[in-house]
């Protein structure tokens, strides 16, 4: 049997932001391209300032796009007119950072999950009610609970608010940013758990956007590792986080501590890999592993394995560092 059609296929996606006081412009996201099928998780790792968040955004259509497409269930999101983006919009939704600045504080919990209700007509008027509580139940909350102001939660039952409000509408496809990020260890679980339990219930594709790699592993299907702008290594995720090809994901993974002392001092004294990625842009072609190549433009794709790539100069010589 034939895989189904990706839910999104984003296509050299670019974000230009435009020049001021003096500086030239940013590119901010740059020639990225990667697919997600149905029910499937894309985890998109990267540190501060790669463009993770900039990409989410793009994809939704609340980032201009400078380039490239972004095709939901089929439809090109970057040349719909006002109108058909607008009807498209309950398809896909997202679940924002901060659960303590996205939760609108004068309005009560049932207000705040009817708006979008009422936006996009999904139930009618009289059913609205009976919806905000099956909504609530869904995120394990008590219905009881919707006359409340969202001071009155802690910041994991905001951060539930926050994801009913993303589902009132059934979407397909959901951008997490960085959705576990304020919240402590213990509820950073509880978010995680109830994530994987909606996309098992309803289908959702989602794109979990994090800098917490121990995070993305348990929840993604799939991850790309974002620098620069730019993607620098695709695979499942059991190929990016067992066989890294990239210096780049190599030094991320590397930077993660781990619980045993020793193993971390033996760890740090036997790494390769340049810990010194600021300050560089991603198309200077400088190798971490100390190997210079020419700025000869964005470093050509390579399928290593069946279904992970890695964009990466380094790889045509033929050498494949052993990770320390």
């Amino acid at each position: 049997m034939s895989a189904p059609p990706p839910l999104l296929e984003v296509r050299d996606l670019g974000v230009t932001f435009p020049a001021r006081r003096g500086r030239p412009p940013v590119r901010a996201v740059d020639g990225v391209s990667f697919d997600i099928a149905p029910g499937q998780t894309l985890g998109l790792v990267g540190e501060s300032g790669s463009g993770k968040t900039t990409t989410g955004r793009a994809i939704l259509q609340l980032q201009p796009v400078s380039a490239g497409t972004v095709r939901l269930l089929g439809r090109d999101l970057t040349s719909l007119p006002a109108a058909e983006l607008r009807a498209m919009r309950r398809h896909m939704q997202f679940v924002l950072q901060n659960p303590y600045s996205s939760l609108h504080p004068r309005m009560t919990v049932a207000q705040i999950l009817a708006e979008p209700l009422r936006i996009h007509a999904t139930v009618p008027r009289a059913a609205v009610d009976e919806r905000v509580a099956e909504l609530m139940t869904l995120v394990g909350l008590d219905p009881a609970m919707t006359r409340r102001y969202p001071h009155e939660f802690s910041g994991g039952q905001r951060q539930r608010i926050v994801i009913a409000r993303a589902l009132a509408v059934n979407p397909d496809f959901v951008v997490c940013d960085e959705p576990v990020s304020a919240l402590d260890v213990r509820t950073q679980a509880q978010i995680v758990d109830l994530l994987q339990s909606l996309q098992a219930k309803l289908r959702l594709s989602l794109l979990f956007i994090a800098h917490d790699l121990a995070v993305v592993r348990a929840v993604a299907h799939r991850v790309a590792v974002m620098y620069g702008g730019r993607i620098v290594e695709l695979g499942d995720a059991a190929q990016v986080y067992d066989t890294p090809a990239h210096p780049y994901t190599r030094n991320l993974l590397d930077a993660v501590p781990v619980p045993d002392p020793a193993r971390q001092r033996a760890r740090l004294a036997e790494a390769t890999v340049d810990p010194d990625f600021r300050g560089r842009e991603a198309d200077t072609g400088a190798c971490v592993f100390g190997i210079d190549h020419a700025a000869t433009g964005t470093a050509p794709w390579h399928e290593i394995a069946p279904g992970h790539f890695v964009s990466c100069r380094f790889w045509p010589r033929g050498v494949t560092p052993a990770r320390g």
